[in-house]
């Protein structure tokens, strides 16, 4: 039995559900809106970290390491242009891909501290490990640009590398969220371009982004968040 615990709008879980597509594993989506209670995570991981993944006996937490797991496990590849990449780290470049991966998710976790804090009603301006945050979003973004090859292309070349999907999985999360933070993406084409083709990829077209906050309660067929009282 295959399940996957994580909240509706994590990029993080975006990210997995795209490499479970990747691969074509079917899985029991056990979904939440809002934030699971201390109790459902405890039950599932001590961590208390979704997206939390359940494969037979084994159960992962921390979105790197089950894309890592899932690549690993499962070596059979679907048809696709480029293909899902073999493993996450590619042999003679294991640590400059590590790396990658790290601040990938670094950008991540900037970002959804941001949103976290507005849920709790502290606002950007004003607060400096916020504005921090948002500084880091741009330094790491500008990084990631200058590791880009031709616009569109990834990081791995002839593949789709989980760095492209948990990158395109966080900006967009920004991008899709009233986090009133500018990434100006137009200043890093290669990255817009890569972003722009993933779109485009029907793995990401089917976990479509979704955004939370407090009051919402479900979402409308073409995405557009419910809210508890809306008439």
């Amino acid at each position: 039995m295959r399940s996957l615990l994580y909240t509706t709008g994590s990029p993080f879980a975006r990210g997995v559900r795209i490499i479970l597509d990747e691969l074509a594993l079917d899985y029991d989506r056990q979904e939440e809106i809002t934030t699971p209670s201390a109790e459902q995570r405890a039950a599932a991981t001590p961590t208390l970290q979704v997206p939390t993944l359940r494969d037979g006996e084994v159960v992962l937490c921390e979105s790197g390491l089950i894309a890592e797991y899932l690549l690993s496990r499962y070596p059979e590849r679907a048809t696709a242009d480029p293909p899902l990449a073999a493993a996450a780290w590619r042999a003679g470049s294991e640590w400059q891909d590590r790396l990658l991966l790290a601040t990938v998710q670094t950008f991540g976790n900037a970002a959804t501290t941001i949103s976290q804090m507005r849920w709790t009603g502290v606002p950007l301006d004003g607060n400096a490990h916020l504005q921090r945050s948002a500084e880091k979003l741009a330094h790491v973004l500008g990084w990631l640009e200058e590791r880009l090859g031709a616009p569109g292309a990834g990081f791995f070349p002839g593949a789709l590398s989980v760095q492209d999907i948990f990158l395109a999985s966080h900006v967009r999360f920004v991008q899709n969220r009233p986090l009133d933070v500018d990434l100006g993406l137009a200043r890093y084409p290669r990255i817009a371009a890569l972003l722009e083709r993933l779109d485009a990829r029907p793995s990401f077209q089917a976990n479509p982004i979704r955004w939370w906050e407090p009051g919402v309660t479900g979402y409308a067929a073409d995405g557009t968040p419910n809210r508890a009282g809306a008439g």
